[in-house]
């Protein structure tokens, strides 16, 4: 299907690991540029140079988006480099495990910013750019703020505000012709997911344990498939689709995971 966004140019948070990689992918099989702001490391360095050897369309900002004013920088920069922004994938973020009794009131502050500012700033600074492409906004949440996962309450935090964003946004920027969604995954088959599978005693039991308990095939979701919805909302085939949250987990957080 063509989504008609070929040229188009995708700003992507951590665009280049996990979910983040496959909507860049996802992009660049469309025609689109990815815009790609994400922290230095050698799984980035190394994402950049396949691309590179591939002759992709690209860009590749490297930025911690720890504060406004980075995240102020990321976009111009991309304004520099690109000249417009159509869409806004807000995706960056990390499962930093601040919990309630584990953590403090410090930490549960750091955490909001790991993950919840910078969506704002994003939106904040982009905003003129989307406003002149009658453009998109597609924030990544997960089921963390829907079930909760207990022992990290910043990122559940974080997750619910990033939801909540998506419907505000929604209204506010519907006199601009702006749509503003949310996709919510559960159980993302990305190389930090198989990280963390790692450190059990027995990873394969536990990774069976969970995917028993994903409805539809008993499987993981691939990063490919939250891409392809992120394309979707992000092109004019969703032109009356806005305030919503999409679920792409299998029926993980909906449907009764006792069904045989």
């Amino acid at each position: 299907m063509d989504l008609g966004l070929k040229d188009k140019v995708i700003l992507i948070t951590g665009g280049a690991e996990g979910i983040g990689a496959a909507i860049s992918q996802a992009c660049m099989a469309e025609g689109a540029i990815p815009c790609i702001v994400t922290r230095d490391s050698a799984a980035v360095q190394g994402f950049a140079a396949s691309l590179r050897a591939r002759q992709q369309r690209f860009e590749l900002i490297i930025l911690e988006l720890d504060s406004p004013r980075s995240c102020r920088q990321a976009v111009e920069v991309a304004l520099q480099r690109c000249h417009r922004i159509d869409a806004l994938v807000n995706n960056a973020g990390i499962n930093d495990k601040v919990g309630l009794e584990s953590g403090s009131p410090e930490e549960f502050l750091a955490s909001i910013q790991r993950n919840l500012w910078h969506y704002y700033s994003m939106a904040h600074y982009a905003l003129p750019s989307l406003k002149a492409a009658h453009g998109s906004i597609v924030n990544i949440a997960s089921k963390t703020a829907i079930t909760g996962q207990g022992g990290t309450s910043g990122y559940a935090a974080a997750k619910g505000g990033q939801l909540a964003l998506a419907r505000e946004w929604a209204v506010e920027l519907l006199p601009f012709g702006i749509r503003v969604n949310a996709i919510v995954p559960s159980e993302v088959m990305t190389p930090a997911y198989t990280n963390w599978i790692a450190t059990f005693p027995e990873p394969d039991a536990k990774l069976r344990s969970i995917t028993a308990k994903i409805p539809l095939g008993r499987r993981m979701t691939e990063p490919d498939e939250i891409a392809s919805m992120a394309l979707f909302l992000l092109s004019e085939r969703a032109s009356h689709i806005t305030g919503q949250h999409l679920f792409v987990d299998g029926g993980y957080v909906h449907l009764d995971r006792a069904i045989d």
